[in-house]
């Protein structure tokens, strides 16, 4: 190779450090860039020899100016021949869960029926396969040509890959054109590698490297005026180079001064006009061929583009030999290394600076198929042909692809070029194809392709059904866009009821997630009184009810309440749309503080069977409703196993965007609640991170920032969460949807933590308008009276002693062990000195049986300081301590050691129950369940003869009193008196129960699932 030296000794250089002995062998990225013609092809190939004579395993992949919109093909190319002759279940045994994910998009499997894999999602799949195949076959050289054309999904995918590089055994070689690459592929202009190189352009040949290129191919006597003028005239291009001196020893001119006037006709003969005019020459048949492969791509099957050219196998034979003869057309497996030898300065017909062959082995064409000899030449013949030529050689290819078996997305590409001409079958085809690439995880694709549908156009009766799967295939990436394309459907006589709906439920789902709640409800409000269909009907009011509910300014929520109470009641729990509406019942129960027996009752007849989190037709916001509701309700043990189930399932499905996100923020707040701080820190960072991929600003941004906020403020970093807010912008406005915990009142806590009581009291008397209204009234959802009376204590102690006895009250009429106690150690701290102990008493002792540490250690040691007690002081160090409570535990140690008091020395907290705590749990729960079954036989006795006379309205009656009288409170005021069991109390926090959950929390622990 001439004159690229030090680019190839830039390659060695990371081949070494790829495979070397060394102490930090790993990959790189080399990018080369440059016009077209100036080598990056050939270099290419030069590389991916030198890697294999290192023993590397090589990937190679090349972009297609006609693939550009045909999704996943550059992966394909990469990943499909490490994996050929595998089978499925090989496959499936070496993917694992990745499987489903990844293999359509690879062309591995087909699509299954169900929600596709969100991008983000597909991407970490496909991270995996590339980063399982480097590990297995390591030391790795992948090589992509023709960056710049790579289809995008391709693309984005290894350009967000390209940082792993330098932690695995790759190197990753890509060449583009700077021009023509994408924005979303500029981590290959900036990501330097190993070498420390950013990327590097190749230069033009200098006159002496044309000169010595032209003396090799036609002789030494080639003087050097016509040798100057040959650079001249090529500008240094390699590629014209070489193609021009090859032009020169055809035409038998000689390489002399005299000549060198003719070397500019000569070169403008070879490009463009002048290309043209030479294919010409060729013959009709010939030039008809070639138009076909300039349509078709690359890896052309010369069958196939026989039939795009109307020719029988013998004719296109033949044009196949003249246009190899003319150097247009090489074997696809040899294109990229005679053909294009030239492009990085190779002489023509030789073999030794190259290292490639003169020319294909005819064999190799039914395999690799035919490619142009350089990619400029392609360029030059597909723009050449007239076009509407042009357009109707792309609708025969859609038709020939489809023929060939080779299914609906291949054709699809091509009737993308087409006109319209109201022809049912393309329509049909793109739809075919659309659906496939939704399924496969490539949206956009489906997006473009369901657009060109809609400009065939559809018939009549299908425009509906079009604008709905493309408002489908635009949700993700273009919301309102969607929003557009669903109204125009509702807009269509749709005469299916099932496509109405599904239409109207989108809608409203898509509004619903771009903070349009309001209008989410109305669209589903104008539809309901015009279905007919019962229970139609009632799925379309169970996502009205669910759009309301988390509607921050629904305008009458109490008269929604009533509403949904009355309909949830007399539900029998028949199917996926009542169970549904159960679920919604529970969580509108929760918020407004009923009983939480009512709360459990209601969330135990929703998942009478399991709710899918990843169901197709339905969200996800049902199924976390209902599991959240444990958490409130001091049974988080059951709502992490209702997470971890969730989570499994937005992995084995995909979703790990949003999704995913969500479920690792949700954990990380139930382990807040639990008081396992170290724990909730950590996942609440892996929620932000996925949060991030999503956008800032967005619901499942919301939700982390709120979540880490508060975690870090109770592991006493209240400057490091102020920092936090203030890089993520989490400040008003606040988000119209309802996040738990409230954005606003964790706003407000966090400048509560900073000493600035008047904004907070500010932030919280606008959450009180907020929320009272609303009838949400259960502060162990929201405890913004607690802090609104912290922040006022010091200037009006009234008010403040008045808003934590209704707190008080609220929590008591919710009833769980964790919010009463919250409630009175928050009273305790704002009463009146002859108060206080007595509250912080009772506090400790409820607490003591909850799930809630992080509240124990508290109350453990304002109580303890209170009382002067050091054993007391002595447990809320270690409690604090398990918690991963840092400030309090300082708190705590520095009040026991004000007290001549012995600090402890680490912790013997352990995960499983020690035999004393399971002894004390087992007591327990025997009590329990003993008084539970004399409530039930008292209960019974009358219900049995009311049954007995009563009719089925009755009997629902009597159900509802049932679900009323177990929703008493099991914690009345003074219930506590009691000093604290502390087996009892490590038992509950284990199991993550309060006293009344414990038999079915040991259960669940003895069959492996607590």
């Amino acid at each position: 190779m001439v004159e690229r030296e030090a680019e190839l000794a830039t390659v060695d250089e990371a081949l070494d450090q790829l495979g070397g002995p060394g102490p930090g062998p790993g990959g790189a990225l080399l990018a080369f860039s440059g016009p077209a013609g100036l080598g990056k092809t050939t270099l290419l190939a030069e590389v991916r020899r030198r890697a294999r004579t290192r023993s590397c395993t090589v990937l190679t992949a090349r972009g297609g100016e006609q693939e550009q919109n045909q999704p996943f093909h550059v992966a394909r190319q990469l990943i499909q021949p490490q994996l050929a002759g595998t089978s499925e279940e090989e496959l499936r045994a070496a993917l694992g869960s990745w499987y489903t994910i990844v293999g359509p998009a690879l062309g591995l499997c087909a699509p299954e029926q169900g929600a596709p894999p969100d991008p983000q999602g597909l991407r970490d799949g496909l991270d995996w396969v590339l980063t399982h195949l480097v590990v297995k076959r390591a030391p790795v050289t992948l090589v992509l040509d023709d960056a710049h054309w790579a289809d995008p999904e391709s693309l984005g995918w290894l350009a967000a890959f390209t940082p792993r590089t330098e932690h695995l055994p790759l190197l990753l070689v890509v060449a583009y054109r700077p021009d023509e690459l994408p924005a979303h592929a500029d981590a290959f202009r900036t990501l330097p590698g190993r070498a420390g190189q950013r990327p590097l352009p190749l230069a033009p040949l200098t006159s002496t490297a044309v000169a010595a290129l032209v003396r090799e191919a036609l002789g030494d006597h080639a003087e050097d005026a016509f040798c100057d003028e040959l650079w001249a005239v090529t500008a240094g291009n390699p590629f014209e180079a070489v193609e021009l001196t090859a032009k020169v020893r055809d035409k038998g001119l000689a390489p002399v001064g005299t000549s060198a006037a003719l070397l500019r006709d000569l070169a403008a003969a070879q490009r463009g006009s002048g290309l043209v005019a030479r294919l010409d020459r060729l013959g009709p048949s010939t030039v008809r061929f070639a138009w076909a492969c300039a349509v078709l791509g690359t890896a052309i099957p010369q069958e196939l583009a026989a039939r795009v050219a109307a020719l029988g196998t013998e004719e296109a034979a033949h044009a196949t030999g003249r246009l190899r003869d003319a150097r247009i057309l090489a074997a696809a497996a040899a294109a990229a290394a005679a053909g294009t030898a030239g492009t990085a300065g190779a002489a023509p017909g030789t073999a030794g600076t190259a290292g490639a062959t003169t020319g294909p082995d005819p064999a190799e064409e039914p395999e690799a198929g035919l490619e142009f000899v350089h990619p400029l030449i392609a360029t030059a013949l597909y723009r050449s042909i007239p076009d509407a030529l042009r357009v109707a050689l792309h609708g025969k290819a859609a038709a020939a692809v489809v023929d060939a078996g080779l299914g609906s997305s291949a054709a699809a590409r091509h009737l993308l070029e087409t006109h319209p001409e109201n022809d049912p079958w393309v329509v049909r085809t793109l739809r075919e194809a659309a659906a496939e690439n939704l399924r496969a995880g490539a949206p956009e694709a489906a997006r473009r392709q369901l657009a060109r549908a809609l400009r065939e156009p559809p018939d009549f009766d299908e425009r509906a059904a079009v604008l709905y799967e493309l408002g489908c295939a635009s949700l993700l990436t273009e919301p309102a866009n969607t929003v557009n394309h669903l109204r125009a459907a509702l807009a269509e006589p749709v005469e299916d009821p099932a496509l109405r709906q599904g239409i109207v439920i989108r809608l409203a789902q898509v509004l619903a997630h771009s903070d349009h709640l309001a209008e989410a409800s109305e669209a589903l409000a104008r539809e309901i009184p015009y279905t007919a269909d019962v229970r139609a009907r009632l799925r379309l009011q169970s996502e009205q009810f669910m759009w309301d509910a988390f509607n921050a300014a629904e305008a009458d929520s109490p008269a929604r309440s009533r509403r949904l109470a009355r309909l949830a009641d007399r539900l029998t729990c028949r199917d996926l749309t009542e169970r549904y509406i159960i679920g919604l019942r529970t969580w509108d129960a929760c918020l407004r503080g009923e009983p939480v027996g009512v709360v459990l009752h209601h969330a135990e007849r929703a998942l009478r069977q399991d709710l899918s989190w990843a169901h197709e037709d339905r969200g996800f916001e049902v199924p976390v409703l209902a599991a959240m509701v444990h958490m409130y309700a001091d049974r988080p043990w059951r709502a992490e196993r209702l997470f971890d189930a969730g989570t499994a399932e937005f992995e084995r499905q995909g979703w790990r965007g949003a999704h995913l996100s969500f479920a690792y923020s949700l954990r990380a707040y139930i382990r807040y609640r639990r008081g396992r701080l170290v724990e909730a820190e950590e996942l609440a960072r892996a929620g932000l991170r996925l949060a991030e991929r999503v956008g800032r600003r967005t619901p499942v941004h919301w939700y982390a920032i709120a979540i880490l906020v508060t975690t870090l403020l109770a592991r006493g970093r209240a400057d490091e969460a102020w920092e936090l807010a203030r890089e993520h912008e989490y400040r008003a406005p606040f988000p119209a949807a309802v996040v738990f915990p409230d954005s606003q009142t964790v706003y407000a806590e966090l400048l509560l933590a900073r000493g600035d009581t008047k904004g907070a009291t500010a932030e919280l008397e606008a959450v009180d308008r907020r929320l009272t209204p609303r009838g949400i009234q259960n502060p162990a959802w929201c405890p913004w009276q607690l802090h609104l009376a912290r922040a006022v204590s010091a200037e009006d102690p009234d008010r403040a002693r008045a808003l934590a006895g209704d707190a008080v009250r609220r929590a008591r009429a919710f009833g769980s062990a964790s919010g009463i106690g919250q409630a009175l150690r928050v009273a305790a701290e704002v009463a009146a000195p002859e108060d206080r102990v007595g509250l912080l008493r009772e506090a400790v002792a409820l607490l003591a049986a909850s799930p809630a540490g992080y509240e124990l250690a508290r109350a453990q040691a304002a109580l303890g300081a209170g009382l002067r007690d050091a054993e007391l002081l002595e447990r809320a160090v270690v409690t604090a301590r398990e918690c991963g409570a840092d400030a309090l535990e300082a708190e705590a140690a520095e009040a026991l050691l004000g007290l001549g008091g012995a600090l402890p020395f680490g912790s013997s907290w352990e995960d499983g129950l020690t035999p004393e705590e399971l002894r004390a749990a087992e007591r327990a729960a025997a009590a329990e369940r003993a008084g539970r079954a004399e409530r039930v036989d008292r209960a019974d006795a009358g219900r049995a003869d009311r049954l007995h006379r009563a009719d089925a309205g009755r009997a629902e009656r009597v159900d509802r009193a049932e679900a009323d009288r177990a929703g008493r409170t099991p914690y009345p005021a003074g219930a506590a008196a009691a000093g604290p069991d502390w087996e009892l109390s490590a038992a509950c926090r284990k199991l993550g129960t309060d006293r009344p959950g414990l038999p079915a929390a040991l259960a669940a622990s003895a069959r492996g699932q607590g």
